[in-house]
């Protein structure tokens, strides 16, 4: 890091601390040249990748976007504001490992919807039903048909066997 005030090359740092709620570094520098100190604050560069939407057409990634559209599936659902902003930093956060310059828009809508079926499953129909384009009532009807049989076998999964007869488990 360059000194702003004498320009030269070599500054040392002197105290490091996170701002920003943790999403940067503040750092307290000095100049070994002149001595001067001042701060400098350093912060992680994620570009996020373009979207490539089915026509083929690419856009640039539009955070807006997506909390509207996942907003409007909860929309007079029962689930909570802080539920729903931890929902969308899961989905930015793939976003961001993936690693790719750039994502087909169906698989962003599929993150979307794993996290919509795990906060509320009318949300992930209402959600599922624009971006699958349902054409009609059948198609409802298949994928609520679809989502009960998850559900059900999900159950059956969950269930374990007791490891002592429920009399012994009484007498401990």
């Amino acid at each position: 890091m360059h000194c702003p005030f004498c320009n030269h090359e070599d500054t040392k740092v002197i105290d490091s601390r996170l701002a920003g709620e943790g999403q940067q570094v503040r750092r307290r520098r000095e100049c070994e040249k002149c001595g001067e100190r001042f701060t400098t604050f350093e912060s992680a560069e994620l570009v996020m990748p373009r979207i490539v939407k089915n026509d083929g057409s690419r856009e640039p990634y539009d955070e807006t976007k997506l909390r509207s559209g996942m907003t409007r599936a909860l929309e007079k659902r029962p689930v909570s504001t802080e539920a729903m902003e931890e929902a969308l930093a899961r989905v930015i956060h793939k976003l961001q490992v993936a690693g790719e310059r750039e994502i087909k828009s169906r698989q962003l809508g599929e993150w979307v919807m794993e996290e919509l079926k795990v906060l509320d499953e009318v949300a992930y129909v209402r959600f599922a039903s624009v971006y699958r384009s349902f054409q009609d009532v059948n198609e409802f009807r298949e994928e609520i048909e679809r989502l009960q049989g998850e559900s059900a076998r999900a159950a059956r999964d969950r269930e374990q066997i007791p490891l002592l007869p429920e009399d012994k488990k009484k007498q401990s």
